[in-house]
């Protein structure tokens, strides 16, 4: 993955000519759902997702996306920015009993603030967690209307949530009550300029329970087949229960995504509506003997636990897998995505900057460094000598005291925590997919850790991360 610093100069010209009218924008993206929790997976899964299967079919399915932190706070903020977290001062989720002072500098630049510059109508309904203060709100950095929750974890039910400047207590199901208000946004939007709405939903982060009835009914006698079903001490009984709840939780967004997807029928937006669909991390769920995202935890019985170490405390498993960085996306953009394709091209979170403003024929400010590529040319078959290599970052901070960092190639992937070396790996991805076995201290692989060890440094040098100090 190249690093670019696009100037509005050279946006302007590599983007959407100034005369193709606009598309809309439609921003979907779900709150750890994990790329397995998708009926359009590649692999075995026990989703049911009717309505996420079509838009996917619909579009361009992009099975290797990967975000560059695990967790939710600074994965949003590298969306926001394209940027990595080191550089906006957010590597770990934003805790209000620690930091509550602590977000996103409104003064950096995003692309919700770009696309609202260049006169859509915007919206935010959902999550934020990237700032609790005034300062930080929605609406400083770009959006006309927010309704939702600035934190990071609320209840799936009977929320208290921000409409009109203001908390209330609504009734219901959460992922219901946000679909009710995006969909009120749709109905309610101006009708003389374009719009972007981004909703975030809360699902499938835990608690998953309740849901609706018809979203609980698929998986109620479900018996899971599990990822890693040897794994040494499995708490398969938990496990069972636990996949039941999150693949629950999972339907409820299907729901209301083709609630929501009906009603840009409905208005006749369609065609002119570019749709994507992504999540902010991905999910373990047995996978490796751990659930969770990055700040993982081991679902073991009691008596197979390892011991905890000073930093990594006793049932914690931070980690850098793909089931963690790995995130379900599609997009449907009319005119540019071809029904049911595919591409596998390695891609992040970083490029949705570039690829949301060329939508929009927007412009970035003269001075911003934006770290993603534009996917328009990959979506059309146009890129060259697209860099597939991937380098995320994680410095750890609550339960857990980590600084890993992660170089990954379609091959190989290298895994350094440069406060505990002890725990480096590496995993030859063509033959061990699953990550199962760390080889990083084979003779025959020095070589090759060697090679990945100097390209890391280098895109940890590139963006002053403080560990390459």
């Amino acid at each position: 993955m190249k690093i670019f610093v696009l100037v509005c100069l050279a946006l302007a010209s590599s983007f959407v000519v100034a005369d193709e009218p606009r598309k809309n924008i439609l921003f979907i993206m779900t709150d750890d759902q994990a790329p397995w929790a998708t009926g359009a997976f590649e692999g075995a899964t026990h989703a049911d997702t009717p309505h996420l299967d079509k838009l996917f079919k619909q579009g361009t399915y992009l099975p290797n996306t990967f975000v560059v932190t695990p967790v939710c706070s600074p994965s949003r903020a590298s969306l926001a920015t394209s940027l990595y977290g080191s550089e906006v001062g957010i590597t770990d989720w934003l805790n209000p009993k620690v930091e509550p002072e602590h977000g996103l500098d409104p003064a950096t630049s995003t692309w919700y603030e770009a696309v609202h510059n260049a006169g859509y109508h915007t919206g935010l309904v959902g999550k934020w967690h990237l700032g609790l203060l005034d300062h930080h709100h929605p609406t400083q950095t770009g959006f006309d209307y927010f309704m939702g929750h600035r934190g990071g974890g609320w209840s799936p039910d009977n929320p208290t949530l921000e409409k009109d400047g203001s908390d209330q207590k609504f009734k219901g199901l959460t992922t219901d009550i946000l679909a009710d208000h995006a969909i009120e946004f749709l109905n309610d939007r101006p009708t003389d300029k374009p719009f972007l709405l981004v909703l975030h939903f809360r699902a499938p982060h835990a608690r998953w329970l309740p849901v609706a009835p018809e979203d609980w009914a698929p998986f109620e006698n479900l018996k899971p087949d599990f990822p890693h079903p040897d794994y040494p001490g499995l708490d398969k009984q938990r496990l069972a229960r636990m996949t039941r709840e999150y693949l629950a939780s999972v339907r409820g967004v299907d729901r209301n995504v083709g609630r929501l997807l009906q009603t840009v029928d409905d208005l006749k937006l369609a065609d002119d509506t570019v749709v994507v669909f992504t999540s902010d991390h991905g999910y373990n769920m047995g996978h490796n003997g751990i659930w969770h995202k990055g700040n993982g935890h081991w679902i073991l019985k009691k008596d197979a636990l390892p011991a905890g170490t000073k930093n990594i405390p006793k049932g914690q498993r931070p980690n850098m897998y793909d089931a963690s960085l790995k995130v379900p996306t599609a997009i449907r953009w009319p005119g540019v995505t071809k029904p049911g394709s595919t591409v596998k091209t390695c891609i992040t979170q970083l490029d949705w900057f570039p690829t949301m403003i060329g939508i929009a024929n927007a412009k970035a400010p003269q001075d911003s460094v934006l770290r993603g590529r534009d996917l328009k040319p990959l979506l059309t078959g146009k890129a060259k000598d697209w860099d597939e290599e991937v380098f995320a970052q994680y410095s750890t901070k609550h339960q857990t005291r980590t600084h890993m960092r992660c170089l990954r190639t379609p091959e190989w992937k290298l895994v350094r925590d440069f406060m505990h070396p002890e725990r480096d790996e590496l995993y030859h991805l063509t033959t061990d997919p699953e990550e199962t076995t760390n080889v990083i201290d084979e003779p025959a692989n020095q070589a090759i850790v060697k090679q990945l060890h100097s390209k890391l440094l280098k895109r940890m040098e590139e963006i002053h991360d403080p560990q390459a100090e």
